[in-house]
């Protein structure tokens, strides 16, 4: 018979939970108390017809002293453990991590999938998968589901809030939903299983993922190096989701704990600062089996239960894969209410005429569409590349599907995207499009910074920008969106300055180590990006991580990466992607424009460029490299000019550098050092690199200067 945990800690945390010690149980076995302390202290074991009279005197059946995957039911029994209020009379009024995110199972979805795709396990090769499930109780099974959490033990606790704090968000949030389930007879709660990933693995108390996530705040045990969080915020939202406060947890265990690994389990309630019976409780409570090493045996932790205990919980896991399942119970999307443009027929409204921000199919379509627009890139493999990810998600009431599981589909939910990526998997992109359905691909520098503040350049790190044909079925076309290590989209951003008449694209940014293992400095710049993210995850900016670890300017190198992926956008869709001549003939024939005729501008003498924007950074080698804009004003003769750079200084004559390397990039060319611009043009870009052999000191200690000067630069 399989077994679990071995039997002597088993045995020690059994007479834990009886209250019962060895001498005590050696006396009912009719055996000496040295034999009880060898099994415990794994000398020896028990023999099989000893196992009954240890089972009878333990309350518990044969079969669980063979097995020992689950504790006996002698004892202490599950229950819940609330924190005692402060003893300096200090009060929490609500989570403050909890208010950093909205109640919206669209963040719900974003959060909680980034960090089962954070947590999976790697060596296998498998994705992670994600499934969401939606389960409305009504009658006997809502009074059934209650029953198993001890709602009779929960409400006093619930009605003080209301009392007590209903001038309080969190205690209108907690009113109406006790209201919601008294009234309307009904549940929602939402789960969310993941499998192929670490579980919560580690102590109940000591540092490990299971403290992180069910003990503490703000801390954040990631393990891959391209994880998505770092703020230990996340996890706040499921918790944000229920308007009860209150979410109950399953694990799996990747790592044995305490010699198992199934059915870990504990429920945590989160609730303001509260009076009930005359005695002060902190906020959180826990749901859980005494532990009997605490004082008075009153703090709840996890236990090993059985099959029916989280059947009943609805709980229940599929297989013996690792991976965690979290209870929101009471879920609701109240920022569902607040979307813009959907008809009135696409409202659920309850029979009051208030929007219902507990209907489980509304809530099933925008899981879908969150998964699908935060996590395409993620479910996509290629080239020998696994995806990542897989996610579905299903709607039940009562047992019974309503919407059956929907497995997210990228390919049919963000088609462009989708064929841009595994075209960069499998190695078939193009340097520019020429036909419809190419892919082109483009490299971006990231000049990544020193870092603890000091001048200079790490190294160059290369993103790659993909950039394809919109689908006729894309709902906001001509966006960038920007992934790294975990391939969750970070920004979603539009491009500016698109010349007029460009074709619909859609792009994608790869950088870290999105990038591929190839790229120079992946782990550095997923290193720099991720420190830049803000607690969403949702853009890449100025944060105080990336001020403290690198310094004020940091955010600037980022700034230069989006122009520079911007940029190569504008250069691929301006360039001729197939024969439209025929097309445009038609479209010329059609159409009749009347317009008077021009007057006769009169001359105005040659016009000079000015130069308009300037970044700089210090390579590697030491050199000045900068990206240059020219403004240049309206005229029929532009003024060839030639690009000066110069190390600043308090007096005297400023020392002139050479170019080692001097390119045009828009609207320009370059010859024999000089600036020569087409007629027409109104803005113009170069980049360029010093000579270091002309430096005169360490370009560390210098300050540039570049102006634009006419004839030669005299």
């Amino acid at each position: 018979m399989e077994t679990g945990e071995e039997f002597g800690p088993w045995l020690a945390r059994q007479l834990k939970l009886a209250g019962k010690t060895q001498a005590e149980l050696a006396d009912e076995l009719k055996l000496t108390r040295a034999a009880v302390s060898a099994w415990i202290t794994g000398r020896s074991t028990p023999r099989p017809t000893v196992m009954a009279d240890i089972a009878k005197a333990l309350g518990t059946d044969v079969g669980t002293v063979h097995t020992r995957t689950t504790d006996t039911q002698l004892g202490l029994p599950t229950t819940w453990y609330h924190r005692p209020g402060h003893p300096d009379g200090g009060r929490e009024l609500g989570n403050a991590a909890a208010f950093a995110f909205d109640a919206d199972v669209q963040v719900l979805a974003r959060e909680t999938c980034q960090n089962s795709l954070d947590e999976r396990l790697t060596g296998n090769g498998r994705p992670v998968k994600v499934r969401y499930t939606l389960h409305e109780l009504t009658g006997k099974m809502l009074e059934d589901f209650r029953e198993a959490i001890l709602w009779n033990d929960l409400y006093p606790h619930y009605a003080a809030v209301s009392e007590s704090t209903g001038h309080q968000k969190v205690g209108r949030v907690v009113d109406a939903g006790v209201r919601d389930m008294y009234e309307k007879g009904r549940l929602v709660l939402l789960r969310i299983d993941d499998y192929n990933a670490s579980g919560l693995t580690g102590d109940d108390y000591a540092d490990g993922k299971f403290a992180a996530v069910v003990r503490r705040q703000l801390e954040s045990l990631k393990s891959s190096s391209g994880a998505g969080g770092s703020y230990g915020l996340g996890k706040a939202t499921l918790w944000a989701t229920s308007a009860l406060g209150l979410v109950f947890i399953n694990s799996t265990l990747s790592a044995p704990h305490e010699g198992r690994t199934e059915r870990r389990v504990i429920g945590r309630l989160e609730l303001p600062w509260r009076q009930v019976a005359g005695e002060a409780y902190a906020g959180p409570a826990w749901f859980g089996r005494p532990d009997p090493d605490s004082p008075g045996a009153r703090v709840a932790r996890s236990w090993w239960a059985d099959e029916e205990t989280v059947a009943r919980l609805h709980l229940t896991r599929e297989g013996d894969e690792p991976g965690t399942s979290f209870l929101v119970v009471g879920a609701h999307d109240v920022a569902s209410i607040e979307e813009k443009g959907r008809s009135d027929e696409d409202k659920a409204v309850d029979d009051d005429g208030v929007e219902d921000t507990r209907d489980i199919e509304r809530m099933h379509a925008r899981l879908v569409e969150a998964l699908s627009r935060d996590f395409w890139a993620a479910m996509i493999g290629g080239g020998g590349r696994p995806p990542l990810l897989e996610v579905s998600v299903r709607s039940l009431r009562n047992g019974e599907e309503v919407i059956e599981e929907e497995q997210v589909d990228p390919s049919s939910m963000q088609p462009s995207r989708t064929r841009a990526l595994r075209a960069y998997f499998e190695g078939t992109t193009v340097e520019r499009l020429t036909e419809a359905g190419q892919v082109a691909a483009r490299r971006v520098p990231l000049k990544l910074p020193l870092s603890g503040g000091a001048r200079g350049t790490l190294g160059t790190h290369e993103a790659v920008l993909l950039l394809t044909d919109a689908a006729e079925n894309d709902k906001v076309k001509n966006r960038v969106h920007s992934l790294r290590g975990n391939r969750m989209t970070i920004k979603n951003a539009t491009v500016s300055s698109l010349p007029v008449g460009t074709n619909p694209f859609q792009a994608v940014l790869l950088a870290g180590e999105a990038a591929g293992e190839s790229a120079p400095f992946a782990a550095e710049a997923e290193d720099f990006l991720r420190a830049a993210e803000p607690p969403e995850h949702d853009g890449w900016g100025q944060t105080e991580e990336l001020t403290l670890r690198w310094s004020p300017s940091a955010y600037r190198r980022i700034n230069l990466l989006t122009r520079e992926a911007n940029q190569a956008v504008r250069e691929l869709v301006a360039r001729s992607r197939r024969s439209d001549r025929a097309g445009g003939e038609v479209l010329r024939k059609a159409l009749t424009v009347k317009t008077r005729p021009k007057a006769k501008k009169a001359s105005t003498g040659p016009v000079v460029p000015v130069l308009a924007d300037l970044d700089a950074t210090v390579g590697e080698g030491g050199e000045w490299q900068i990206v240059a804009d020219v403004s240049i004003p309206r005229g029929d003769e532009i003024t060839p000019m030639v690009p000066v750079a110069q190390l600043d200084v308090r007096s005297g004559g400023r020392p002139r550098l050479e170019w080692a390397e001097l390119v045009a990039v828009e609207g320009c060319e370059v010859e024999d050092g000089v600036l020569r611009f087409a007629p027409g043009v109104r803005r113009a870009k170069f980049r360029g690199s010093t000579d270091v052999g002309s430096h005169p000191v360490r370009t560390t200690l210098t300050r540039l200067v570049v102006e634009l000067r006419a004839g030669t630069g005299e």
